[in-house]
């Protein structure tokens, strides 16, 4: 089984919330013994999507590659404006590419949603992401973790992901790795 982190933020600091929760279901991952990758959109090189280009770009095959051989993804974005950013979008625009060969696009891939706000809008995104990997043949998990950036670090650790947030993001990996839901945590909202 093979697992791949799209990180859909495009942040480098090392202490981004994006790059933290990537490394966060990176470790879980490994836990399970499962081989992963984290897919930063800072570091792809994926030019804006132009389905008249004769040649396939290296980024997006290497994307292409990634994406489709996975059996599992994670895909992690910050709300901007209501919606996921649109370099995410544009990076999954380019499964197009994937069209026409057997089991195209993401056929059959189970997808785990995770999206941050400032506020409590982070749904939205995770509506956006579910609408997406629907039209593209996959299967988003009936769990995700929407997130409200004032409660997802720990306020006596700087940089550490909160108990309540860990949980959920510990239910998710279970789920998107096993299948089975062996606890529910508790949510306070």
């Amino acid at each position: 089984m093979k697992a791949i982190i799209f990180n859909g933020a495009l942040e480098r600091r090392s202490s981004s919330t994006s790059n933290l929760l990537s490394r966060y279901i990176k470790s879980g991952l490994e836990n399970f013994g499962i081989e992963n990758h984290i897919f930063d959109l800072a570091d792809s090189g994926i030019p804006l999507f132009d389905c008249t280009l004769t040649r396939i770009p290296n980024g997006v095959q290497v994307m292409n590659n990634l994406f489709r051989e996975a059996d599992i993804h994670f895909w992690l974005a910050p709300l901007y404006h209501g919606s996921i950013p649109g370099v995410m979008k544009n990076c999954l625009d380019w499964l197009e590419v994937s069209a026409k060969k057997n089991n195209p696009y993401l056929t059959d891939k189970t997808v785990g949603l995770v999206c941050w706000a400032d506020g409590v809008q982070a749904m939205q995104g995770i509506n956006t992401m579910d609408a997406i990997a629907k039209s593209l043949r996959a299967w988003p998990l009936p769990y995700s973790v929407p997130i409200s950036k004032k409660e997802l670090f720990d306020p006596n650790i700087s940089g550490e992901i909160s108990q309540t947030y860990k949980d959920r993001l510990n239910l998710l990996i279970n789920l998107a790795t096993t299948k089975i839901i062996t606890a529910i945590p508790a949510i306070n909202q």
